[in-house]
């Protein structure tokens, strides 16, 4: 394991203690749905990008602790909901049964509805200033909605509507980079960042976020279950559209590694240290899960 890995190991590791003490715990159905669902593994990406930029701003420690945990309580809502049969139909998420299957479909729907008003319940603990915390939330809120996420996922299911490179950025942009350029957004804001560096990490966060995805393309026809843990070859199964799909998978493999390097020069208008974040675009387009 590179020294990188083990930095990447380490907020994973941070981030895992701190969702195990922010879900509920009373043993019902519900709080074992939620817990499964979040503490199941996962790469963690959102909460890291928290941690890196609080890394190059001035925070508490705790503060990032609540804001990375409630985004990844909110990306984990979002995965459980993208697995359910009326949307991907998934078997398998890290490794692991989904929660519709582990547990059932209400269930699984009530679970991702539970832990979304958690995080922003969550958020209202932040120790910041008041026009922060706004800031921070209406953030968060507006990556999740109509022109983020959900409306991403809506793309996402009339797919046959996406006839080109552009349309499937735009599809992309909103269900998983919405959320990612929010995690950079929020935790510059919390750390006291200035505007322009704020836009800066934003810019960067749209790049890997198309990165991240057609990375996840690429690897869902090239990454066995054992090794990706997640279902082989399922978006071509289900007809739809991906990277591979409309360019090829050399095309896609070339695209995602222009995405990196222009993330990473979108890094320079910022006059601080931002070698672990250079170094997390260069993973995004190399890993094999």
């Amino acid at each position: 394991m590179s020294e990188f890995e083990d930095l990447l190991d380490s907020y994973q590791r941070r981030i895992n203690k701190k969702l195990e003490d922010l879900l509920p715990s009373d043993n019902s159905i519900l709080s074992s749905a939620m817990r499964y669902s979040v503490l199941n593994g996962g790469k963690r990406l959102r909460p890291i990008l928290v941690y890196m930029t609080g890394e190059i701003g001035s925070v508490s420690s705790g503060s990032l602790d609540i804001l990375a945990g409630s985004i990844e309580l909110i990306h984990c809502y979002s995965l459980i909901h993208d697995d359910l049969p009326s949307m991907d139909d998934d078997d398998l998420r890290r490794g692991s049964l989904t929660t519709h299957k582990k547990f059932d479909e209400a269930t699984a729907i009530l679970a991702g509805d539970a832990l979304q008003p958690l995080a922003f319940e969550l958020l209202c603990t932040l120790d910041s200033k008041d026009e922060d915390k706004i800031g921070i939330i209406r953030s968060l809120a507006a990556a999740c909605g109509h022109f983020g996420m959900v409306g991403g996922q809506i793309k996402d299911i009339h797919s046959e509507d996406i006839k080109s490179v552009e349309s499937l950025d735009e599809m992309h942009s909103q269900k998983t980079g919405r959320l990612i350029q929010a995690s950079l957004e929020t935790s510059g804001i919390l750390s006291n960042l200035s505007k322009p560096e704020i836009n800066a990490l934003v810019e960067y966060g749209y790049k890997i976020g198309l990165a991240f995805q057609i990375q996840d393309d690429i690897i869902d026809i090239e990454s066995p279950p054992s090794v990706s843990g997640k279902d082989q070859g399922s978006d071509e199964g289900q007809d739809k559209i991906t990277y591979p799909s409309i360019v090829g998978i050399l095309e896609s493999k070339s695209k995602a590694q222009e995405l990196a390097a222009e993330a990473k020069e979108k890094l320079l208008l910022l006059n601080k240290n931002t070698d672990n974040l250079s170094k997390l675009a260069d993973y995004i387009v190399s890993r094999k899960t």
